[in-house]
């Protein structure tokens, strides 16, 4: 054999298993958007269920976000024992006992065991997210990352607007009907049974993610998946000796809190939206599909990256591009009223979409032995979904759980643009100097 003809052969086994890795780590950013967006519809479907206001119902997304600043520096130590392929099976299989989780929840109506399953399901996503963040970006160049998580975003927010769209059909059917019925019935039986019939319809979609995640652990443990080192040499800074301690990239620990904020305004634009709409005086039966709104606004964004990145415009423009699209819209949102606040708001999908693919390649950048860590502490930035709409409620509901910010003079459109507006700031810094502080030349 000639060795043009070895180099042939090589390239395409290569181009072929890069292709097959692209394939399964999208096959999990569809399981992420699957999973993660359901909340949108879980939210209302609990209000009902369990009787809750809208400040206690927001705790399903404090819940299953705070499980990624409680796990996500653990699942950094659980994947330098199990690699990569491994964690990531073992990811699937928590979120598994999550979502079983549900069936005692849904039988005895008991919003604590509904955190209880909602917080372990984000304890295996902060495994998966670990795992698979860092792994699509240095699989191939980083200066093309995020045109690569981009391509995940499509998979998790075509997953994202089918799953709300799907469960909202099973467990919302004559939503508001029903909820008359349950607010009119003056025999508390007669209430219970109504009540007790609701919560059931969750279990049988639950039981079937249960299946599906088991099966999904099982076909990534036995693929071919290849492990990545990430454990490279340091790139060392002009004039600096070599660092010793993660803390020491101050473009990480920047590129954290910009992931905290970013997650936060994503999930308001995502899960608060029906809440929004509530508010604005719309009926469950039309507020139950908005979140599929802001996610097709996000598919549009994903597309634009693919085609822009790195080609067109550098990863961090695209971040400032976005950054102040985020601080149109929300302007937009709180300025107008009706459709076209809640327009406004799934717009901020559009405006979010390129975030986390141009984030997260900026913070993780030439950290070599790191990586890992660096990854683990990027993800429990995701912590920034449960605080950031905690702080939305607290701000005009006083029977929050960050109640105490409640001034008495805020309504919830002037919270929505307390929360939005400094987030996306912070956000357009970071596209313009954060990412660049502490970073080794090349």
């Amino acid at each position: 054999m000639s060795s043009n003809t070895a180099a042939a052969l090589t390239g395409g086994k290569k181009a072929a298993s890069y292709a097959q890795s692209i394939t399964i780590i999208g096959i999990l950013f569809f399981v992420f958007g699957f999973v993660t967006w359901l909340n949108g519809t879980l939210i209302p479907f609990l209000r009902i269920a369990c009787e809750l206001n809208v400040s206690q119902a927001l705790l399903v997304t404090f819940a299953f976000y705070m499980a990624y600043f409680f796990l996500s520096i653990p699942s950094s130590f659980i994947l330098n024992k199990t690699g990569f392929k491994n964690g990531m099976a073992l990811g699937l299989l928590v979120m598994a006992a999550g979502s079983l989780i549900f069936i005692p929840a849904a039988n005895t109506r008991n919003f604590i065991l509904f955190l209880t399953g909602l917080f372990v399901q984000g304890a295996g996503l902060a495994l998966l997210q670990t795992a698979s963040n860092p792994y699509i970006s240095v699989i191939g160049p980083i200066e093309s990352a995020a045109k690569r998580i981009s391509i995940m975003g499509i998979c998790n927010k075509v997953a994202g607007a089918i799953s709300p769209l799907v469960l909202s059909t099973i467990v919302l059917k004559n939503a508001e009907s029903l909820e008359k019925q349950i607010a009119t019935a003056t025999d508390p039986a007669q209430k219970a049974l109504l009540l007790d019939s609701l919560a059931s319809r969750v279990v049988g979609p639950y039981i079937v993610i249960a299946i599906v995640l088991v099966l999904l652990a099982f076909m990534i443990r036995r693929s071919t998946l290849p492990e990545i080192d990430t454990d490279g040499a340091e790139v060392k800074t002009e004039g600096v000796a070599s660092r010793t301690s993660v803390f020491q990239y101050p473009y990480l620990l920047l590129g954290v809190l910009c992931i905290f904020l970013y997650v936060g305004v994503e999930v308001m634009a995502g899960d608060v939206i029906g809440t929004y709409g509530t508010e604005l005086g719309m009926s469950l039966d039309k507020t139950k599909y908005f979140t599929s709104f802001t996610l097709a606004a996000m598919l549009v964004g994903y597309v634009i990256g693919i085609l822009t990145i790195p080609k067109i415009m550098s990863q961090d423009m695209a971040l400032r591009l976005s950054a102040i699209l985020g601080i149109i819209f929300t302007l937009g949102a709180f300025l107008t009223d009706g459709n076209m606040a809640v327009t406004f708001i799934a717009l901020l999908g559009l405006a979010n979409a390129l975030m986390w693919p141009a984030i997260f390649p900026l913070a993780i950048d030439k950290l070599g032995k790191f990586t890992k860590i660096g990854s683990a502490l990027l993800v429990m930035g995701i912590a920034g979904g449960a605080v950031v709409p905690q702080i939305y409620s607290g701000l005009f509901n006083k029977d929050g759980l960050l109640g105490f910010l409640h001034s008495g003079s805020i309504d919830f459109r002037e919270a929505f643009l307390y929360c939005m507006l400094p987030c996306y700031l912070y956000i357009l810094y970071f596209a313009l100097a954060g990412h660049k502080v502490g970073k080794a030349k090349a």
